[in-house]
């Protein structure tokens, strides 16, 4: 009876142990991910236009809203993102940019912005490339170049 007593009291103290551990851990690990730095990348869009509306690049996204903040919307994850300080972005409404900053929720704490240019320039050469065609032939651009130049689409992706 005495041997039943002391287990019990010494698995209660063990539970209680394991339990303020894992109090203790969830803690930390919830303090250490509640501001995250990095850099987004997107269109500066109305906080009044909701993530499907930026998706479809509806109009009312890149209108100036009273009363409406300027958001992130980053259309890699479909995710729109407040930002502060506002002053910062106000001159950008509809521009893609890249955004340097600490991530707290769904808040980026910005550092600095960058205007972000897509594609080349009119009159820029492209790059050198290769890449398989439908047919498994390697392509490139000498092998593409028709009698009057080129002209090459490149079609990121698309929702299904």
């Amino acid at each position: 009876m005495i041997l039943s007593v002391r287990t019990d009291a010494a698995a209660k103290r063990l539970f209680l142990y394991l339990l303020l551990f894992s109090i203790t851990l969830l803690a930390f690990a919830q303090q250490n991910n509640a501001t995250k730095p990095g850099s987004w990348s997107g269109v500066l869009v109305s906080s009044a236009c909701n993530a499907d509306e930026a998706f479809n690049e509806s109009p009312e996204c890149t209108r100036n809203v009273p009363g409406a903040k300027l958001a992130l919307y980053d259309d890699t994850n479909r995710v729109m993102y407040g930002l502060e300080p506002q002053e910062k972005v106000v001159a950008h409404l509809g521009d893609t940019v890249t955004i340097r900053g600490t991530l707290d929720s769904d808040k980026i704490q910005l550092a600095s912005i960058e205007l972000m240019s897509i594609g080349l320039a009119v009159g820029q050469k492209a790059p050198a490339f290769s890449v398989r065609d439908q047919f498994g032939r390697t392509q490139t651009l000498d092998t593409l170049k028709g009698a009057n130049g080129t002209v090459l689409l490149f079609f990121r992706s698309a929702d299904w």
